[in-house]
């Protein structure tokens, strides 16, 4: 079982949430180091908080490093370029996690 997700949050009707999603979808998430697990937050969902709707409201597609070990938030990722391939995404995936320290 993976410690470490990767939680995005999107809205429905939203192009840039959808396509990166689609792409996250494709790449192994599973060969990164450390492995993460997707898991999506729509914003606008009645189950969501209105915290998290005021916090990612105007930022959608946001991507979040969560510790499923702590329960917690590692780190908010910087904003993705929507021009990346779904190579590209991997590497700069990898390259982002690999700025951290992370204890498995």
């Amino acid at each position: 079982m993976n410690t470490f997700q990767l939680i995005l949050y999107t809205r429905k009707e939203c192009c840039l949430c959808k396509g990166l999603e689609d792409r996250l979808r494709k790449i192994s998430l599973n060969d990164l180091s450390p492995p993460l697990e997707l898991d999506l937050i729509d914003i606008d969902d009645l189950d969501a908080s209105d915290e998290l709707k005021l916090r990612y409201d105007m930022e959608v597609p946001v991507m979040v490093l969560w510790s499923k070990k702590n329960n917690k938030a590692i780190m908010k990722f910087p904003r993705v370029s929507p021009r990346l391939n779904d190579q590209g995404l991997f590497l700069w995936l990898q390259q982002a996690l690999s700025k951290i320290h992370i204890s498995v």
